[in-house]
């Protein structure tokens, strides 16, 4: 019998969408396939799987309820760390790391275990047992230690003898100096959540000293349901300064130290630069590694790639990119051979240069974005990009000489790849909006070997019995006023009658880095709204992700504006269609999608929409970071018109829609006052609107029955506005 989804099913364990892998990883020397797999009991728990590439058998490699009976209490690193990474929800074995091809480290419970498999199976040792929180724990290259951050210092075990030391000096936490870490933005803004590297041969570790006692504190009220908290958050807000980052070598065996001169003098003050990345070449192979550092000074309209001797002050400048508005980092860095590769948007487009000597060669061009080099061997290059479509992300293979990248993986899905370390076969994750993703392992020509997660929609999957009323979006698109191509997707309720007039949802994010329209397995919460009676709308404005330059940078020193100005045009489409009820248009979005969802209410002319519900929004970009904001918006001080224009505070005037917002009491991210100064500014003004806190919630909600509350509450807002037709 058909069924329609209900806010506890959508929720509930086992995920409706089926098993899936996360973490994908082979090991070293590419003999199996290792996951994370949740469990059909509860979803947020995970457990270490393992493919054996050679026989195709499945197993689990490491339970984590052996490791970890009962959960344990994280610490407050801990907690900023995985929100940072967006696991703040995973339970069990939220990551691990290979270090040899016979072991395996996973950091659980706040302690360290080294699995080692053998003939007999997996064997487990427990590395620490204490009462401070080991964190950022990896096993080192050459599988002779294990290092891990404890109390803002940084440590390693040496494996063969269990012996520990410490490798960089004791943090300072009176002073606000720690060693091995990374920054605030670090992890929030540039996706660099360590502050430590080793070389290839275990020779070198190189690792950071934070100063942050020019940083802000903005004292943080983590408000849970039985107590407060006052965290002392060292918080770098946009015009204010930041850590200085320093960066330090140690030769493990003599214990020698150097300072690496990473800096740019042109850039100026040490908190104005930025540590984007730090990568070592040679090593294994070479008599001695080098350091290659990539960074950015305050502006973000420059990057240096460095070359740096571990050992010595000899510097050499590799790579310069320069950008008229800012420039995007990315993970993309490969050294082969004598050349090295890496991506740049140059040309308005991401595309991947080969660096050898004093040449450089681009690898891809065009009018469409290359999302990450994925492996690379020989002259053969493997990347993953949106050539054929910005809504298919695909995996594709060049080289010097080809004429034209060759795409590897099927048409019609969107994939996430990860090659073997030798580059002849791939594991793949598909998924359409007909098919929740599957996983399988492929050879590099994209035939397929075998399936690691199937996921068949087959009687046993617990989608199954709602897969009748499975709703999926149409796709279309819309020209901006610049004549840019905005793509857009509809999706309909179950039995839609094109003679009905129904109400609109529209989800909304909008902002940089981020893409809604895909053709892939979407939220069920969409489908379930669908369900509900209403149509789901979604449109990437100008300023989101994977289309280029010319389509992000329209938001330079302006956010809200051409980004609104789009969904607006979205919002005229909609209500000339002959099925869409143009007095019953909902908008909704979280985080900067929650600024969306208000800037857009708030310029839209009267009558526009008949409800807005606006989770954990940003309301002043002065209130946000200095690495995120600046990037797009420069500082206060040099663009205060810009900011004043960006903040939704000069139109709340304009507020007669009904009004939900919705925030956790404890986001150290788009921190509570972004929403508590805008209760007081509508208050003032005599606006009347809902709101809806969560205890002890950072910047997403977690936890079966709190998104269970969120949906009925947001759905119980709509419902009392819009009163939508049965479906």
């Amino acid at each position: 019998m058909s069924q329609s989804l209900t806010p506890e099913r959508l929720f509930a364990s086992p995920s409706l969408s089926g098993p899936s892998a996360r973490s994908v990883k082979y090991s070293p020397d590419g003999k199996r396939v290792t996951f994370l797999k949740a469990r059909a009991s509860d979803q947020s728990r995970f457990d270490l799987w393992q493919f054996d590439v050679a026989t195709g058998a499945l197993s689990m490699l490491v339970d984590s309820k052996l490791l970890e009976p009962a959960e344990v209490e994280l610490s407050e690193e801990e907690k900023a760390m995985r929100e940072r990474r967006r696991i703040a929800g995973v339970k069990g074995i939220a990551d691990y790391y290979w270090g040899t091809a016979e072991t395996v480290l996973i950091p659980l419970g706040g302690d360290l275990h080294l699995v080692t498999l053998g003939a007999g199976g997996p064997t487990t040792r427990q590395l620490t047992k204490t009462d401070a929180f080991e964190y950022d724990a990896r096993v080192s290259p050459g599988g002779r230690y294990v290092s891990f951050v404890r109390d803002g210092a940084l440590y390693a075990i040496t494996l063969a003898t269990g012996a520990e030391q410490r490798i960089s000096p004791a943090a300072e936490p009176d002073k606000a100096i720690s060693y091995g870490v990374a920054e605030f933005v670090a992890q929030e803004e540039m996706s660099r959540y360590t502050g430590y590297w080793w070389s290839a041969d275990d020779r070198y570790v190189a690792y950071t000293r934070v100063d942050e006692r020019g940083v802000d504190i903005i004292p943080r009220f983590d408000i849970a349901a039985e107590d407060v908290t006052v965290i002392e958050q060292r918080y770098p807000r946009a015009g204010r300064p930041n850590a200085i980052v320093d960066l330090f070598v140690r030769e493990i065996g003599t214990g020698a130290v150097n300072e690496i001169a990473w800096r740019r003098k042109a850039w100026g003050e040490a908190s104005d630069q930025y540590l984007a990345r730090v990568h070592w070449t040679g090593g294994k192979n070479a008599s001695e590694p080098s350091l290659v550092i990539e960074s950015v000074g305050r502006d973000q309209t420059e990057r240096d790639v460095s070359r740096h001797a571990p050992m010595t002050r000899s510097t050499e400048l590799i790579y310069r990119e320069t950008a008229k508005h800012w420039i995007n980092l990315s993970d993309d860095f490969r050294a082969k051979d004598d050349a090295i590769l890496l991506t740049t948007e140059k040309s308005g487009y991401r595309h991947i240069l080969e660096h050898r000597g004093n040449t450089q060669t681009p690898l891809t061009s065009g009018d469409w974005v290359v999302s990450a080099i994925a492996g690379a061997d020989g002259d053969t290059v493997y990347f993953t990009g949106y050539k054929d479509t910005p809504l298919e992300k695909h995996l594709y293979v060049t080289s010097p000489r080809a004429r034209a990248p060759k795409r590897i993986t099927s048409a019609g899905t969107s994939w996430n790849v990860t090659m073997a370390p030798d580059g002849n076969s791939f594991v793949g994750t598909s998924s359409s909006p007909t098919q929740p993703p599957q996983t399988g392992l492929y050879r590099a020509d994209g035939s397929r070997i075998a399936w690691i997660e199937e996921n068949a929609l087959d009687a046993d999957h617990p989608y199954t019995p709602y897969l009748q009323q499975h709703t999926v979006p149409e796709f279309g698109t819309l020209k901006a006023e610049d004549g840019q191509t905005l793509h857009y997707s509809i999706q309909k309720p179950p039995g839609f009658d094109p003679s009905k007039r129904y109400p609109v949802l529209i989800e909304v994010y909008g902002g940089p880095g981020v893409q809604n329209v895909t053709r892939g397995w979407g939220p069920l919460s969409d489908v379930f709204y669908t369900q509900q009676g209403y149509i789901v709308f979604q449109l990437d404005n100008r300023g989101s992700s994977n289309r280029g330059k010319a389509f992000e940078d329209v938001i330079y020193r302006r956010t809200g504006g051409p980004e609104v100005r789009d969904q607006l045009l979205g919002v005229e489409w909609l209500k000339q269609q002959p099925f869409v009820d143009p007095d019953r248009i909902a908008i909704q979005g979280w985080s900067y999608g929650g600024y969306m969802t208000l800037m857009t209410l708030l310029q839209a002319p009267p009558g526009t929409f008949a409800a807005t519900v606006a989770g954990a929004p940003v309301t002043d970009w002065s209130l946000y970071d200095t690495f995120y904001t600046e990037r797009y918006m420069d500082t206060p001080q040099l663009n205060p018109d810009g900011y004043k224009a960006s903040s939704v505070f000069p139109y709340i005037d304009a507020l007669e829609t009904p009004l939900l917002l919705v925030h956790g009491m404890a986001d150290d991210n788009v921190t509570f006052d972004n929403t508590t100064r805008l209760m007081a500014a509508l208050q003032e003004k005599g606006k009347v609107f809902d709101v809806m806190t969560y205890p002890g919630q950072r910047h997403g909600i977690r936890g079966e029955a709190l998104q269970t509350h969120l949906i009925r509450t947001r759905l119980a807002f709509l419902e009392r506005h819009l009163t939508p037709d049965a479906p």
